[in-house]
C-alpha cells in the first residue's frame, strides 16, 4: 500500500463544508496548511495515484503521516484561519514569498508623545505608521529633507532629543527651522501632533486639500501686506511641489491601488508590487518564492494576496489595503478575498484585472519589473562559482557520469504547424552560457510536424561535423602529442564543432531522448551521455530507462538544467520568428516587378519585420537603397492588396 494511503481518512468521515486542513509528518510537525470550500473534495485529490500528482505535492503526501481538519462557517473564516496557521507553524511545503532585497520604509513613530520621522528597514513595529516601501533610501531621505521645512516635526533620535532637553538648546535642525524643537518646549505636544498629522496626510496622498489651504493662506497674507509670511508660504508650496515631482503621476483619476504582477517559471516565481496613492507611485516592493506545486497563476495570486494583506494590523489597514488591487489574473475565489479585505479595511475593496488605459499600462510596467527581478535573481544565483560547481557535481551524481559535465549542449526544435522548422544549439561551459558557441539549424529533411525526426536530424548534423572536424585536425605523426587539434593553426581560433560536450540535453521526454541516442549510435559515438528535460514535471529522462530521474526541486543541478533548456527554447523561438517574418515578406512581395531577392532582404534588414514595413509610407520605403519611388508605390500596393485579402478571408 502506498504510504499516502495508509493514513487516508475514509471518504465518509470528511465533511463537505468549508475548512482548513493540516498535514503532519511522523514527528508531529505541520508540513502543509491549506483551505477548501469543500474539504472532502479537496482532501480526496491528495490521495489519488501518486504518479498523477505534482512532484512536490507527491513528496508532501508521502512525507506526511496524518491529516486533520477544522470546519468553519464561511470561506472568509477559512482564509483567516489558514493565514494564522501558516504564521504559527511555518510549514515547509507552503509557498513562502521572501523579499528579494531589503526595502527602506518611511516611518513615523505616532505612538510616542513627540513622534519622529525616520527612514529604516526590516520588520514593522507597533505604534509606528509606515509609508512605502521605496526603492532607494537616499531618495526618500531627500524628500523628507525637503518636507521638513513645511512640516517641522522631530526627526532626531531619542538620545539627541533627550540631550537637547537636558542642555536647554535645540540641535541644528531647530536653528534652521526644520524642526519645531519640542525638546526645549518651543512647541506643545498638541501642536507638534498637528504637524505630524499634516505630514502623514501629505505622505498618504491627501495633498490637494493641503496645498490648496497653503495657497489660500499665501494669498491672504499677500492681501494683508504680510509679504514675509507670503514668501515663506510660497517657498513651502514650492517645496511640496518639488517633493511631489519625485513621485510619478500614473493614474489621472488620482485613485489608490496596489498593482501586482508575477513572472514565473517551473521552479520559481517573482512578484512585484507598485503602491499607488493619490494617483502617484509611492513605493515598490519585490518578492521571490520557490514553486511548491504546478498551480496556475490564479493560485499564486491567491497565496500572495493572503500573505501580503492578511497580517496587516487593524490600525494600519486603511493605509495598507487600498480600494483597488490590480492583479494579472483573478483568483478563483475573488469574491471571498474581496470580502476578507473589505472587512479588514472597513470599506469596499475591489480585485480586478485592468484591461485598458493607464492602469493597464502600469500593470505592464510592473510585469517588466517582475521579469527583470526574476532574471536578476537567476543571474546572481548562476554567477556564484561555488553554486555552479555544486550544480555540475549534482548532475554528474544524478546521471551517474564519470566526471562533471563542464561543457553542456542543449537542443530544442521550434515550428508552427510543421512550417519553418528550426532547431537551436546552446552551450554552457562551467555553468555559464557561451553565446559565441550557439548554433542555429534549419530542418530540411523532415516534412510536417515531427519533433522526434527533427531532433534526430539536428543531432546527426552536429556530431557528423564533430567527426569531420576531428578527422581533419588529427595531429601529424611525430608531433609527440596525441588527440585532435582543436585550434585552427592558420587562424589560431577554435574549430567551430571540434569540441565534444560532456553532456547532451534535449528539450523533451523519452521520444526525443531516444532519437538523439539513436543518432549518436548511428555515427558510432558511444562516449557522450544524453538526457532530456521534460517541461511538465521537470523530469530528467535517460535513454533506455522506463522511469525518469527525479532531482529535488531545490537542487542546483535541476536549476542549471532548467536554465540551459530555457535558453535553448528562447534561442529556437527567436530564430523561428525571424525566419517566419522573412518568409512572409518574401511571399507578399514575390510578385512586385523589379523586386528580387537582394532587394527583399534589404527591405527586411531596414524595417526589421513585415509589421513595420506595412506601417511605413511610400516615402519611407523609397529611401531604402535600391528602392525608388515607383518600386515603393508597387510595394505599398502589394501590401494593401494582401491586407484586403486577409480581411476577406476572415
Amino acid at each position: 500500500m502506498s504510504p499516502a494511503l495508509s493514513y487516508r481518512p475514509s471518504p465518509g468521515s470528511i465533511p463537505t463544508q468549508p475548512g482548513v486542513y493540516r498535514f503532519r509528518d511522523r514527528h508531529g510537525r505541520v508540513i502543509y496548511v491549506g483551505k477548501a470550500k469543500n474539504l472532502r473534495a479537496r482532501l480526496s485529490s491528495y490521495f489519488q495515484d501518486i504518479g498523477n500528482l505534482h512532484q512536490r505535492t507527491a513528496t508532501m503526501v508521502t512525507t506526511a503521516t496524518s491529516v486533520e481538519w477544522t470546519v468553519v462557517k464561511t470561506e472568509v473564516e477559512a482564509l483567516q484561519l489558514e493565514y494564522s496557521w501558516i504564521k504559527e507553524y511555518d510549514p515547509r511545503f507552503n509557498v513562502k514569498y521572501r523579499d528579494d532585497k531589503s526595502y527602506p520604509w518611511l516611518a513615523v513613530t505616532v505612538g510616542e508623545e513627540f513622534p519622529r520621522v525616520m527612514v529604516g528597514r526590516g520588520a514593522k513595529r507597533r505604534g509606528t505608521r509606515y509609508f512605502g516601501p521605496y526603492s532607494h533610501a537616499w531618495a526618500i531621505r531627500e524628500t523628507v529633507d525637503i518636507l521638513l521645512r513645511v512640516f517641522p516635526m522631530r526627526s532626531c533620535s531619542n538620545g539627541v532629543f533627550k540631550r537637547s532637553g537636558q542642555i536647554g538648546r535645540p540641535c541644528l535642525l531647530g536653528y534652521i527651522d526644520k524642526c519645531a524643537a519640542p525638546c526645549v518646549g518651543n512647541i506643545s505636544a498638541e501642536d507638534h501632533r498637528a504637524i505630524v498629522d499634516d505630514f502623514c496626510d501629505f505622505m498618504a496622498g491627501r495633498t490637494k486639500p493641503f496645498m490648496k489651504r497653503i495657497e489660500q493662506q499665501m494669498f491672504a497674507a499677500s492681501e494683508a501686506l504680510d509679504f514675509e509670511k507670503a514668501a515663506r508660504l510660497r517657498d513651502d508650496l514650492g517645496a511640496m511641489q518639488k517633493a511631489l515631482e519625485k513621485q510619478a503621476v500614473v493614474f489621472s483619476d488620482g485613485s489608490d491601488a496596489d498593482v501586482i504582477a508575477l513572472a514565473e517559471d517551473p521552479l520559481e516565481v517573482a512578484v512585484q508590487v507598485f503602491y499607488v496613492r493619490g494617483g502617484r507611485i509611492r513605493g515598490q516592493r519585490g518578492w521571490v518564492a520557490d514553486r511548491t506545486d504546478d498551480g496556475d497563476t490564479s493560485s499564486l495570486v491567491e497565496d500572495f494576496l493572503l500573505q501580503l494583506y492578511a497580517g496587516v494590523a487593524p490600525e494600519d489597514a486603511r493605509d495598507a489595503v487600498p480600494r483597488e488591487i490590480l492583479v494579472p489574473e483573478l483568483p478563483s475565489e475573488a469574491t471571498t478575498y474581496e470580502q476578507l479585505l473589505s472587512d479588514l479595511r472597513g470599506s469596499r475593496v475591489e480585485i480586478r484585472v485592468p484591461q485598458r488605459g493607464d492602469k493597464r499600462a502600469l500593470q505592464e510596467t510592473v510585469q517588466r519589473n517582475a521579469k527583470e527581478s526574476l532574471a536578476l535573481h537567476k543571474t546572481k544565483r548562476a554567477s556564484d562559482l561555488t553554486t555552479r560547481n555544486r550544480a555540475l557535481a549534482e548532475i554528474a551524481e544524478a546521471l551517474e557520469l564519470d566526471e562533471a559535465p563542464l561543457r553542456i549542449e542543449c537542443y530544442d526544435v521550434s515550428n508552427l504547424q510543421g512550417t519553418e522548422v528550426v532547431a537551436s544549439m546552446v552551450v554552457f561551459e562551467d555553468g555559464l552560457a557561451r553565446k559565441g558557441e550557439y548554433r542555429r539549424f534549419v530542418i530540411r529533411g523532415v516534412s510536417g510536424q515531427d519533433d522526434v525526426a527533427s531532433m534526430h536530424e539536428v543531432i546527426t548534423r552536429r556530431f557528423r561535423r564533430l567527426l569531420d572536424e576531428q578527422a581533419r585536425s588529427e595531429l601529424r605523426p611525430g608531433d609527440g602529442e596525441s588527440g585532435p587539434m582543436l585550434v585552427d593553426p592558420d587562424t589560431g581560433r577554435p574549430r567551430k564543432f571540434a569540441y565534444a560536450p560532456g553532456l547532451v540535453v534535449v528539450d523533451g521526454g523519452p521520444p526525443q531522448v531516444a532519437a538523439a541516442k539513436r543518432a549518436l549510435d548511428e555515427l558510432g559515438i558511444d562516449d557522450i551521455p544524453v538526457c532530456g528535460l521534460a517541461k511538465r514535471l521537470e523530469e530528467v529522462w535517460l535513454p533506455d530507462q522506463e522511469d525518469p530521474v527525479i532531482l529535488p526541486r531545490t537542487s542546483e543541478g535541476l536549476y542549471l538544467l532548467q536554465r540551459v533548456r530555457d535558453e535553448a527554447h528562447r534561442f529556437a523561438i527567436t530564430h523561428h520568428r525571424n525566419r517566419r517574418s522573412k518568409s512572409m515578406v518574401e511571399s507578399v512581395l514575390d510578385g512586385v516587378p523589379g523586386l528580387g531577392e537582394v532587394r527583399r532582404k534589404t527591405l527586411l534588414r531596414h524595417f526589421g519585420s513585415l509589421r513595420k514595413l506595412r506601417a511605413a509610407t511610400v516615402e519611407e520605403i523609397a529611401v531604402v537603397p535600391g528602392i525608388g519611388p515607383r518600386t515603393a508605390a508597387a510595394i505599398k500596393e502589394a501590401l494593401a492588396g494582401e491586407d484586403e485579402a486577409q480581411k476577406a478571408s476572415s
